[in-house]
Order: C-alpha cells, then structure tokens, then sequence
C-alpha cells in the first residue's frame, strides 16, 4: 500500500502495519486522524509478522532474507528468536514483512535479514517532536489551501464586480437616452404649444378686424381699408416637424421576436444597438443590424450617423443578424 498519509505516517516513525491498521480504523479520512490513533494506541505490542509477504515488487527482498537466515540446524543457540527485519544496505530494522516491502520499494534495496535486536519504539520526546513536525506539515497545507481559496474567491468577487459595473454603466446609458428623448418631446410639445397660441391669437384678431369692418358697413361710414391678415393655417413646417422627429423603428431579432422602440431623428445608430444589446431575449454574440428594403448591412463607421442621414426616418424595420464566427 503506497499513498501520501501512509508515506507521512512512516517517514515519522510509525511501523507500516499499525499506520494501515490506523488509516484503515478510522475510515482512511486523513493523517490527522490516524497519527491520534496511532498515539492512543502507541503502547499496544507489536506483532512481528515474519511471514504472508504479498507476492509483490518485493519478494526478492523477502527471498533475499530468508536465504540469509541461518538454518536451525546450523545455528548453536536454538533458543534465540528474530526480533526484528534487518536491511543489509542501510542497516535499518523493521518489525514486520509488510514494512520490509515497503522500504524495499521506495529504496530499491533487495537484500535483508533477520535480526536479534530489537527496533525501538519512539520514546515521548521524539513522539512530540514528530507530532510537532506534521502538525507544522498540516498546518502550512492549511494555509496554502486557504490561500488558495482567498485568491479564487477574490477572482469571483473581482469578476462579479467587473460585470456589475458593465451592466451600470450600460443602464445609465440606456438612461442618459431616454432622458434626452423626453427632453426632446418636451421641447417639441412646448414649441407646439406656442404655435398653437400664436395661431389662435392671429385668429382673435381677424375675427374683431371682420366684425369692425361689418359694423362699419351697416352704419353707412366708409369701410376704412384694413389690410386683412393673412389667412390663417396651421404651419406647414409644423407637421412634417412633428412626424420628423422621431421615428418608429421595429427590430427583428434571430429567435423571431420584434422589439418596437422610438428613437430621435438626430440619434446615432449606435444608440439602436445599446438598445438591442440591453433588451434582446435571444441568443447572446457579435451581431449585425441590417436592413432589406434595400438591403444593407451597416458598418462600424455607419453607427456613428445619425438615423435620418441612414433614411430610417420615418420608420423602418431593422434585423439583427449573428455575425459569422
């Protein structure tokens, strides 16, 4: 078995079989967790497991030793027994076949005994130092995976910010031109209005000049010449002003849907397009606007001029076409 936990677990002291008892009690959930077993557990015996060595990447070290075992027969004190593992390259002792496979797998020695003495548990001191070195360990992974998490959350936070922005300040736009137009109408009702009164006054003031000249007559006094207004009518400028400044234009989108708006005379086409990017329900990209009686598509330099120099005043249909990727 080879994973990080168990490799930290090792590295700190801790014989192989009781690190994979620990991870495999307390539900492989961490170091944490089975370094405390471990040290709960730290005075329990330990078992030397001498054979059943997985037929793995190590059972040449595992034949390796048994070779280099002397026989019963051969050995004068029969009454000795191995204690512990011994490798013959580095001269570490182990406690069990499963600790010799894994050091034979990360070392790449091949070669070990059986050995009289006896590995030493780890005394308190040297426990609280290989606790305060994962502790160290552990701690220093925490807090690069909670720097980690402050930087992606400050990307979040950064881009949501960078979009909230974008989509004011396009409000305000939106804003600023419906502000002008309500201006505009504003003016132009005002201006209207003003007509209207002078016509009417115009009007007054022919009526009394008819009834003086009426009166004159009847009375048999010379109709003294009165210079006759001229005929009062509307403006003509008036009308075509009024239809003139404004123009109704409907705007096809590429699901099928018409988005109907008034715009100013004088307003840019780039004004249209806000519009469009502000309100469109289909799908988002580049797009065009174009139009088919006669059919154009406008260019970059086209937004900047205003509507009716473009010709879609009075009003006009206007699609909105997906540009080509």
């Amino acid at each position: 078995m080879s994973s990080p936990d168990v490799t930290i677990l090792v590295d700190m002291g801790f014989a192989l079989p009781k690190v994979q008892k620990a991870l495999e009690v307390t539900g492989n959930k961490g170091v944490e967790p089975a370094m405390e077993w471990l040290l709960a557990h730290s005075d329990d015996p330990p078992t030397l497991v001498l054979s059943g060595a997985s037929e793995s990447s190590s059972s040449e070290a595992s034949i390796s030793a048994k070779n280099n075992v002397a026989s019963p027969n051969d050995n004068d004190d029969t009454n000795q027994t191995a204690k512990s593992l011994k490798c013959d390259v580095c001269g570490k002792l182990f406690q069990s076949s499963l600790e010799v496979e894994y050091h034979a797998t990360k070392s790449g020695h091949g070669s070990f005994s059986e050995s009289l003495e006896e590995k030493k548990p780890l005394t308190e001191d040297e426990k609280k130092e290989k606790l305060k070195l994962l502790e160290d360990k552990m701690r220093q992974k925490r807090k690069e995976r909670e720097d980690q998490e402050k930087k992606e959350s400050y990307e979040k936070e950064k881009s949501r910010i960078k979009s909230g922005k974008e989509m004011a300040e396009a409000r305000k736009r939106l804003e600023d031109l419906e502000m002008k137009k309500l201006l505009e109408q504003r003016r132009r009702d005002k201006e209207e209005d003003r007509l209207a009164r002078a016509a009417i006054r115009e009007k007054i003031e022919a009526d009394k000049a008819a009834r003086r000249a009426k009166a004159a007559a009847e009375s048999g006094q010379a109709t003294p010449l009165v210079e006759s207004p001229p005929a009062i009518s509307p403006p003509t400028v008036v009308a075509p002003k009024r239809d003139y400044k404004e123009t109704k234009l409907q705007i096809r989108l590429t699901n099928g849907q018409t988005l109907t708006q008034n715009f100013g005379c004088k307003e840019q086409l780039s004004a249209v397009r806000l519009y469009v990017e502000m309100n469109r329900t289909d799908s988002p990209g580049s797009f065009n606007l174009v139009t088919t009686f006669p059919r154009k598509v406008f260019s970059d330099e086209d937004y900047d001029t205003p509507l009716d120099v473009l010709g879609l005043v009075p009003s006009a249909v206007i699609f909105v076409q997906k540009k080509a990727e």
